[in-house]
């Protein structure tokens, strides 16, 4: 028996929040409302985005000995996330820059900190957690070589998805494991470079992601929903599915991606299939967007389960 549905394997941030009501130019200063700090990371949001979900989940992470980690160590104690595999000192906790102008659009610089030391060898010492989880998720704000050592100890039985977020080269080995490989449209574009279809669009981009490994594909294309393609033998896909959205007044977008995948992710754990997943996961994005912040806009199943909850925030 697995002790979790899901483990997420990522960073843990501050998110240091300003709203401006339009971002500056090279050389120009602009004047932004207070500050506020949040718990954040693209690995901290998605475990605690998973647990509000009521997914029974763990977090392998890095943060640093000081107030900031403190604070992301009772965020996560406080969605529910297990927390025994979240390393303490190193270096100082990351933190990430955001401001957030009026549509809700968000522009992050981050400071990797102590994620950029979450280093292979915390992953092999970890082997016990990475076998008890059904599903084990990534991303790209603790090193590539941190998330290509996850992969080289998997269970063949277990299940892994990475959001190459902030995008960069993937190596053959961490391509092939990806079930599915979760991207936007930049992150697409990014991971295919020359080989992007000239006039193509997210169909093609689908199946051309696919050709360089991973097993299963799903591009998250804002209020268009998304698609979702899976490799059907090697070197071929079934047909792209299209996942629709979920109409709703956006307000603040930061963590709707990490919410996406933290709630695929766990539904998958649980034996849907990948287009079931995904409309589930585009359900928790929309209440996510409607409101403030990152983790605390994290909807519950419950409150996803509520027509009016999705369609009002």
């Amino acid at each position: 028996m697995h002790d979790y549905d899901l483990l997420v394997v990522g960073s843990a941030n501050a998110d240091l929040v300003i709203g401006v009501e339009r971002r500056p130019g090279a050389g120009e200063t602009v004047l932004g409302s207070d500050l506020a700090v949040h718990p954040g990371g693209k690995g901290a949001n998605q475990a605690a985005a998973a647990a509000r979900l009521g997914a029974r989940t763990a977090l392998l992470a890095r943060v640093g000995d000081d107030v900031y980690g403190r604070l992301l160590l009772s965020s996560q104690h406080a969605a529910g996330v297990d927390t025994v595999g979240v390393l303490v000192g190193g270096a100082p906790t990351g933190v990430a820059l955001i401001t957030v102008d009026p549509s809700g659009d968000n522009s992050i610089v981050v400071s990797p900190g102590a994620n950029a030391r979450l280093a292979p060898e915390d992953v092999a010492a970890a082997g016990s957690l990475l076998c008890a989880a059904r599903v084990v998720s990534a991303q790209l704000e603790i090193p590539v070589e941190t998330v290509a050592e996850v992969v080289r100890n998997l269970a063949p039985e277990v299940r892994f998805t990475l959001n190459p977020s902030p995008p960069a080269p993937l190596p053959a080995e961490l391509l092939h494991a990806c079930d599915p490989l979760i991207v936007n449209e930049h992150e697409a574009r990014v991971l295919l470079g020359p080989r992007a279809p000239a006039d193509g669009g997210p169909e093609d981009w689908a199946r051309a992601l696919l050709r360089l490994g991973p097993r299963s594909v799903v591009i998250t294309l804002g209020a268009a929903g998304a698609l979702v393609v899976e490799g059907s033998a090697p070197g071929s896909a079934r047909e792209p599915v299209r996942v629709p959205s979920v109409p709703v007044k956006a307000v603040d977008t930061t963590g709707a991606g990490d919410a996406f995948a933290a709630a695929l992710a766990f539904r998958l754990s649980t034996g849907d299939d990948l287009p079931t997943a995904a409309a589930f996961a585009a359900r928790v994005g929309a209440v996510t967007v409607t409101r403030h912040g990152a983790q605390e806009s994290f909807p519950t199943a419950a409150e996803v389960a509520e027509p009016d909850t999705v369609a009002q925030g």
